[in-house]
């Protein structure tokens, strides 16, 4: 039996790079998928539907099954549709990959304010949405009856958990889609959800436009040596934690070739504490005590 066998699953942006590769991974797997993109250029501009499409036409010529959807998951209604074409077409829903992303690289002294908000809007909100209509289809299996085993994958990224220069746009996002993952499981796990974010480090659109890693994500000239950034190597993981049987909730983890690693969640470290209100001019001394 496939590891996905008879899971239902969303995966946004999966018209190509990262999202593409999991579509594919997951069919083969034996889930049904719902193919979503917008169609979208790495700025966010344009609307080609045609990728979505060609990736479902791809899952179906290989025995998969899978439906197109090109709603904008960054809109309420858009999330809502694409929920509702997974239970409509496929009976249900079981994961969901949040995976679309833009980006518009600035350092902070150049950044324009649309270019802010619209990085913060496609990541940030393009999680929200369809988290929270697949979290009350859920909600509402659960008041009814069903016992639900649903899992939900978000898309970070080491530059928001480690951060780097040119993407405080791009890495304030990412940061908050770790948190949001974190407080999905903390309010979802009653109703049979786990949520777990991967921050992957692999050769896409965004990744080939991203300061000091264009040259870096390159394919190696000899076709025998492991590709580290091809795409495909993030995927056996993000199917993992689709799985049925996966544990983990609350997590994030670097999936980079054949490397896979958990980030240890913010932690405070050294402390003073007077038990009292401190002065200005005591803390001029004593602070100096809070880096190691």
């Amino acid at each position: 039996m496939s590891a996905l066998e008879g899971r239902i699953a969303i995966i946004t942006g999966a018209g190509r790079g990262l999202g593409r590769e999991h579509a594919l991974l997951f069919a083969a797997e034996g889930a049904k998928v719902v193919v979503n993109d917008l169609g979208g250029n790495p700025d966010g501009t344009g609307d080609d539907r045609a990728p979505a499409q060609l990736v479902v036409d791809e899952i179906k010529e290989a025995g998969g099954d899978a439906v197109a959807n090109v709603d904008n998951v960054a809109e309420w209604d858009g999330a809502q549709r694409l929920v509702q074409t997974a239970v409509d077409t496929f009976g249900g829903l079981d994961v969901l990959v949040n995976n679309a992303g833009i980006l518009r690289d600035r350092v902070v002294v150049n950044m324009t304010e649309q270019e802010w908000d619209s990085v913060i809007h496609v990541h940030l909100k393009g999680h929200f949405c369809p988290t929270r209509m697949a979290a009350s289809y859920w909600r509402e299996q659960t008041k009814a009856g069903a016992q639900q085993n649903a899992s939900i994958i978000h898309t970070s990224s080491t530059s928001g958990l480690l951060g780097n220069a040119g993407q405080s746009n791009y890495g304030a996002a990412k940061s908050g889609i770790a948190t949001f993952s974190q407080i999905c499981a903390m309010e979802l796990s009653r109703y049979g959800v786990r949520s777990n974010a991967v921050a992957p480090a692999a050769r896409t659109r965004l990744t080939e436009q991203t300061p000091g890693l264009s040259e870096v994500v390159k394919a190696p000239e000899d076709v025998a040596k492991f590709d580290v950034w091809d795409p495909a190597n993030v995927s056996p993981f993000v199917a993992y934690l689709a799985t049925e049987d996966c544990t983990y909730s609350g997590e994030a983890f670097l999936v980079q070739g054949g490397l896979i690693q958990r980030f240890q969640p913010w932690t405070l470290v050294e402390k003073i504490d007077k038990g009292d209100r401190w002065t200005v001019a005591e803390l001029s001394s004593e602070a100096k005590k809070l880096k190691s």
